[in-house]
């Protein structure tokens, strides 16, 4: 089940998925008992909760019309990968050999992990980490601490991961 909650301190809207006793706001930090948290919306369906959020978002910065325009959140996720230049041609068009600049930097005999994908391996690694784990494990891989946590919390804030009582979770 995936809820709409709010904060009631900063206006803060996030997905609640896994309800534990309490949840953290994403933006301002404050704990909130979960069974008081005032549910907007609430859905099986994961994709549909994030359409509702980011519909309400959109209300509340003033754009709604704008918003109803637009395809759902999930169709527009899809086409971002069709959007502006993939490396090869980025690379080349800044007169690197692609080839070359692969080769340079392939050393584990696959393609090089980002901080988030490192961030988000933690969390499916894991057996549901807490805040300190996921740190220790990026930070292993050359992720800097503060950067771990910086991804981590945005993971939660876009409702791709959850955080339930100190543990967090990918969604």
């Amino acid at each position: 089940m995936y809820a709409v909650v709010g904060c009631t301190d900063c206006g803060n809207l996030w997905l609640l998925s896994d309800p534990g006793e309490t949840a953290r706001c994403s933006r301002c930090g404050k704990r909130h008992r979960t069974r008081k948290l005032r549910r907007f919306f609430e859905s099986d369906d994961r994709e549909q909760a994030r359409q509702v959020r980011a519909a309400m978002l959109a209300r509340k910065s003033g754009h709604g019309d704008a918003f109803s325009e637009l395809d759902d959140v999930a169709a527009m996720e899809g086409r971002l990968d069709d959007v502006g230049v993939d490396d090869r041609e980025f690379l080349e068009g800044a007169g690197l050999d692609a080839d070359e600049v692969a080769a340079a930097g392939d050393v584990s005999g696959g393609r090089a992990r980002g901080r988030r994908e490192i961030v988000e391996d933690a969390l499916r690694e894991g057996d549901r980490p807490t805040e300190g784990e996921v740190v220790e494990y990026a930070t292993e891989r050359d992720v800097p601490a503060d950067a771990a946590r910086d991804l981590l919390a945005a993971l939660v804030r876009r409702g791709e991961a959850s955080e339930s009582r100190g543990r967090y979770r990918l969604l």
